[in-house]
């Protein structure tokens, strides 16, 4: 991976709410089992993985969306297990969106694709722009359901098939990570100023456009920022960079991933 991305894993339920059930087997209990061990592999592939628990503790689902947004995290994954009001009616693996589109749509699809070769039947991804960790989160957010808490055949495929179901959702994970990579690449920037005055960052950048660079502003974070050029190559980066240096500029120099 170009650069170190960051996936924050939610063991869905906890504490006193014990998720569902089925003869004293409970939900939350499952869902931490598999959270710890998706984020175990995702570790060991360089990604940095953050939880929303790591032990057997209750948040509500608006502060769990709170602690992805806080996190800094490039995509929020809540592991869940499901039920249905009568048990064994129905088996199989799905992945719950937002909206069935964008990022989220992917990540769901390269889960769901994955999970369906450990054992479960793929019963597609189905939008719920009703539930809070999908809704109020500001990244990517997907929630599995790693098959039927109250299908015998499903529990046994859970438990037989452990690792690899969480190998597959890594693997999901992983494959969607690489492929939005290849779809927008890194490309470096070199900044000479940031400014809170608006004016001030167009003097910067009509000063360097007569001098012959290819100068811009964008605004981020409450400032104005004066930029210049924007290279798939480092070295052509830091080429202008010098270049910039000569002038007398104080430079500095900044990597973007394009949209």
């Amino acid at each position: 991976m170009a650069e170190t991305m960051k996936v924050i894993l939610d063991p869905g339920h906890g504490g006193t709410d014990f998720g569902a059930t089925f003869y004293g087997r409970q939900e939350k209990i499952d869902n931490l089992k598999l959270a710890l061990a998706v984020g175990n592999i995702l570790s060991q592939h360089g990604v940095d993985v953050v939880y929303t628990r790591v032990n057997d503790t209750y948040s509500t689902p608006f502060e769990k969306a709170q602690m992805g947004n806080h996190s800094g995290a490039d995509y929020f994954i809540s592991i869940h297990r499901n039920a249905m009001p009568v048990p064994g009616t129905a088996s199989g693996v799905e992945t719950l969106v937002y909206e069935n589109s964008g990022v989220p749509a992917l990540l769901a699809q390269n889960i769901n694709s994955a999970l369906s070769a450990t054992g479960f039947a793929n019963l597609g991804i189905n939008e719920r722009p009703g539930l809070v960790v999908l809704r109020r989160t500001e990244m990517p957010a997907v929630l599995v359901e790693a098959g039927f808490i109250d299908n015998e055949a499903d529990n046994r495929i859970f438990d037989q098939n452990f690792q690899a179901i969480a190998q597959a959702i890594a693997n999901g994970i992983l494959t969607t990570i690489h492929q939005e990579e290849q779809s927008h690449p890194e490309y470096y920037q070199v900044q000479t100023g940031v400014y809170q005055n608006q004016q001030t960052a167009t003097q910067q950048v009509n000063q360097l456009t007569s001098q012959g660079f290819p100068a811009f502003m964008i605004y981020s974070n409450g400032l104005f920022k004066v930029r210049v050029g924007a290279f798939l190559n480092m070295d052509n980066a830091v080429r202008m960079e010098q270049e910039l240096k000569n002038y007398g500029y104080n430079t500095f120099l900044v990597r973007e991933k394009g949209v």
